[in-house]
């Protein structure tokens, strides 16, 4: 894998739909694992903030992720998360990495 394009995206919830996010992510439909350049996908949440989520993605190259993240699939990917969801935007980020080594 060395080589790939990472996208790490992290987000908080500030309400009480952690868990259903969480369990939203652990029954995921799946519709990025056919897009054409991924990879593979890891979910995590820090144990000394469980309201954050990192979803991270692992892609052959950028111009993958961009044309997974601009699709139709991606925003209905989106559908799957509980109603009534609210973030804290000032610790939204969407971060790129270069994947150097295992």
């Amino acid at each position: 894998m060395t080589g790939a394009f990472v996208a790490v995206s992290q987000f908080a919830v500030i309400n009480d739909k952690v868990d259903e996010v969480k369990e939203a992510f652990r029954n995921r439909p799946g519709l990025v694992d056919q897009a054409p350049g991924f990879l593979r996908m890891d979910v995590l949440s820090p144990e000394d903030a469980p309201e954050e989520i990192w979803l991270i993605t692992y892609w052959i190259d950028r111009a993958s992720f961009l044309a997974w993240h601009h699709s139709d699939l991606h925003r209905e990917s989106h559908r799957f998360m509980p109603k009534g969801l609210k973030l804290d935007r000032k610790r939204t980020r969407l971060v790129y990495l270069e994947h150097i080594t295992e």
